[in-house]
Formats: C-alpha cells, sequence, structure tokens
C-alpha cells in the first residue's frame, strides 16, 4: 500500500492507494496552523483510522519550497511555517517506510501530464487557487531543472503598476475583486476580464517554456469552461511568429490531482 499526504492550507488529506493506483481509503484532518501540533494529528491518524495498513512508500506533498537534498520545506504559502524538515518527521512517524516529499502543484501536474503523454510530451501544468503555482512536465516527469519555479511569484505591470502574477490573477484576487467564489460567477464580463489577466502571466511562461500544452487546474480551473474562450482569444492576439499558443486544456481531475500526483512519483521511484 501507499500513503499519499496533500497538505492544504485549511485541510490535509490522507489516501491510501493499491498498487493499481485506486483509493482504497481516505481522511481528511483540519490542517492546523501549528506544525508541531499538524504532526501530531498525523501521528493520530496513523494510529486510529490507518492503523490496518501497511505501507511500503508514502509521499506528501507541501505547498511551498521544497529542498530536495534535506527534506526540508523552507516557505509554505498559504501556513506560516519554515524551514521545516518535513521528510524527516514523517519518517519518524512512518517506520520503515519511505518518504517522498514534493511541491504540491509539481505532482499535480505529474498526474495530468500523465494522462496525456500519448500526445503532449512537454506540458506546462497551472494550478490556479488561492495563489498560482505550476510545474513542468517533460516526458512524464518533472523537470528538475524548473523543480524551484513559482510561476505565481512572476512580476508583471497590470493597471499601470508592476505586481506579482498571482495577486491580480489567482483565486483569492478574484475573490477580492468580485466578492464570489469561482463557482458563483456567472458573468461571461467577469470571465473575460479575469481570462486578460491569465493571459498575461501564461505569455510569458509561453515564450520561456515552449510547451506542446498547458493544463489548468485548481479550485478555478475546476470552472474552465466558464472563461476558457475568452482565454483562447486573449492568447491569440498575443500570438507571434516566435511565440505560438499551444492547446490550453482542462485538467482531468482538477480536485484530485496532487493525491495522484503522489502515486505516480512513488511509482517511479519505487
Amino acid at each position: 500500500m501507499f500513503l499519499a499526504i496533500d497538505i492544504g492550507g485549511t485541510k490535509t488529506l490522507l489516501a491510501v492507494f493499491d498498487q493499481a493506483g485506486k483509493i482504497v481509503f481516505e481522511h481528511k484532518a483540519k490542517t492546523d496552523k501549528t506544525y508541531a501540533k499538524f504532526l501530531d494529528d498525523i501521528e493520530a491518524a496513523l494510529a486510529k483510522e490507518l492503523k490496518d495498513y501497511n505501507f511500503s512508500y508514502a509521499c506528501c506533498a507541501a505547498p511551498g519550497l521544497v529542498d530536495h537534498k534535506t527534506g526540508l520545506v523552507t516557505r509554505f504559502g498559504n501556513l506560516s511555517w519554515r524551514d521545516v524538515p518535513l521528510k524527516n518527521d514523517l519518517q519518524k512517524l512512518l517506520r520503515h517506510v519511505s518518504v517522498l516529499v514534493e511541491n504540491d502543484a509539481k505532482l499535480a501536474g505529474l498526474s495530468e501530464a500523465l494522462l496525456v503523454h500519448d500526445k503532449y510530451k512537454k506540458v506546462l501544468y497551472l494550478t490556479i487557487s488561492t495563489g498560482i503555482g505550476g510545474g513542468i512536465i517533460i516526458n512524464g516527469k518533472i523537470d528538475q531543472a524548473l523543480a524551484d519555479a513559482e510561476p505565481g511569484q512572476m512580476m508583471l505591470e497590470h493597471a499601470g503598476k508592476i505586481k506579482k502574477w498571482e495577486d491580480f490573477a489567482s483565486g483569492r484576487a478574484l475573490h477580492k475583486r468580485t466578492g464570489k467564489l469561482a463557482a458563483e460567477i456567472d458573468d461571461p464580463q467577469v470571465w473575460r476580464a479575469y481570462a486578460q489577466d491569465l493571459a498575461l502571466g501564461i505569455e510569458q511562461l509561453l515564450a520561456v517554456i515552449q510547451p506542446d500544452a498547458v493544463i489548468i487546474g485548481g479550485g478555478v480551473g475546476a470552472h474552465f469552461e466558464k472563461f476558457a474562450l475568452p482565454l483562447h482569444e486573449e492568447l491569440k492576439k498575443l500570438e507571434n511568429e516566435m511565440v505560438r499558443i499551444p492547446p490550453v486544456i482542462k485538467a482531468q481531475r482538477p480536485e484530485e490531482a496532487v493525491i495522484y500526483g503522489c502515486y505516480q512519483l512513488i511509482r517511479q521511484q519505487a
């Protein structure tokens, strides 16, 4: 059995996979704001809800910067934790289990890219939720050369000011602007304006990465149909002979991509 742990800003999901990649059990718990208490909660879940499972591998998805050499997570996007030895601490809780730690957006990108691997070999994955994260997957594997890339932190000109991309194009920014969640917005004009903001960052990434396809996931990405057409139109305006616009598609599992990415990374490294 394999264990996938997806640390969210408010909730943490623990999912048990069998060898074939089927989820056989899930457990959700509140993500405590205190790191020590978070570890206590994981230990309690292992001792109670997951006590009947024997794991050979575990993969933890962290919403932040991962030092792959040390297992430290130096920064978390929506949590105040800093420089925490996440891999070592989980290893202590999961004795005799090989533990992997990776950025959550990269894992989501891995699982989604593998779903379209027969057609697209170089994929740019963007997760648009509270913030904006992403990953580059080449030939079915996370590109280690850009494993620490944080696309949401790109500085772009918007409304006459230089801002972080996620400060005006994330789900948080959309909610701040409209007072509504993506699921509650049906106004085409709102989505057209939002598509313009997304296109600004995507075009910059296309110029550098030149992917075969772009996959949009995350909480806002789950509503891709609402802004797909205006996004395509905005990107076509920015297209030039040096930067072509590849297919931009919706994630097939926008809400579960991370845990399936945990499974896929385990399969690749087991």
